[in-house]
């Protein structure tokens, strides 16, 4: 098996729970983080602890990164980063892009579609926070999908400040429109959407919860197949109730099929 030299651009709490369970734990054979970026100054000094910890090498500046010999960069941000550099990065390497509500901009999705052709690099979606997007491709692929809706509903402190008694939704529309409301929460929506019938055609309702403590996501279609329905219940991160636990090991899942010669699901 061909080792795997993998950059990491965020060090939070899915960051650092990469860092932990491959460069530590060794979950994944001859799989290690061995670059960790971030520009700002500000910082600088936790990048250094975790680099040391972790033994990998720290960046602060981009073209350096990209020099490093890395087979695959994680982006595990946010939206911002990720539009910032996800170009850049499939020029030269292949991306596993976590930030997926960035590809809510057209622009930016054509952009990296055009770089990844060019480039023949390869960029990775993990499917995230839910499953059954196996399901919804398919139909979709068939012609058969007609609808689709996500109701997600999180414990209130994720998705608001005021103290909440009892369940509000705080929003109501399309999945364009949720990636720009709630930035942090809607990658789940992002990746229905991208698998299925579109930012604009998926619909989405977001539900601000005190008396739940998981990430609760519902998703119904319908269509010439027939009927399709899923709940799902995350634990939301230990360090960052916004981000679901399902999401970092997710990204391991990916990890683990690029050299697997049998892969399950899709």
């Amino acid at each position: 098996m061909i080792p795997i030299n993998i950059g990491l651009i965020g060090k939070g709490s899915i960051g650092t729970f990469l860092l932990k369970k491959i460069n530590e734990e060794h979950v994944i054979a001859n799989t290690k983080i061995t670059a960790i970026f971030d520009e700002r100054k500000k910082s600088q000094l936790d990048l250094n602890r975790l680099a040391e910890k972790y033994s990998c090498e720290p960046f602060y500046e981009i073209d350096a990164f990209l020099q490093k010999d890395i087979d695959l960069i994680i982006e595990c941000a946010n939206i911002e980063v990720a539009k910032k550099y996800a170009t850049k990065i499939v020029h030269q390497k292949d991306l596993l892009l976590i930030s997926i509500g960035a590809m809510a901009d057209s622009q930016f999705t054509e952009k990296l579609q055009i770089a990844a052709a060019v480039s023949e690099q390869k960029v990775y979606l993990p499917s995230g926070a839910i499953g059954g997007l196996d399901v919804i491709k398919a139909t979709k692929l068939a012609g058969e999908l007609e609808a689709v809706t996500l109701t997600s509903r999180k414990p209130a402190t994720a998705l608001t400040d005021a103290s909440l008694v009892q369940e509000k939704v705080v929003f109501e529309g399309s999945a364009f429109e949720a990636i720009n409301r709630f930035p942090k929460n809607a990658n789940v929506a992002i990746a229905l959407s991208l698998a299925g019938l579109g930012v604009d055609k998926t619909n989405v309702k977001i539900i601000a919860d005190p008396h739940v403590t998981k990430n609760i996501h519902h998703i119904k279609a319908f269509g010439g197949f027939g009927e399709f329905e899923m709940t799902i219940k995350n634990n939301p991160s230990p360090d960052n109730p916004k981000t679901s636990y399902l999401t970092a090991l997710s990204i391991l899942s990916t990890l683990n099929n690029l050299e697997n010669n049998i892969i399950v699901g899709s």
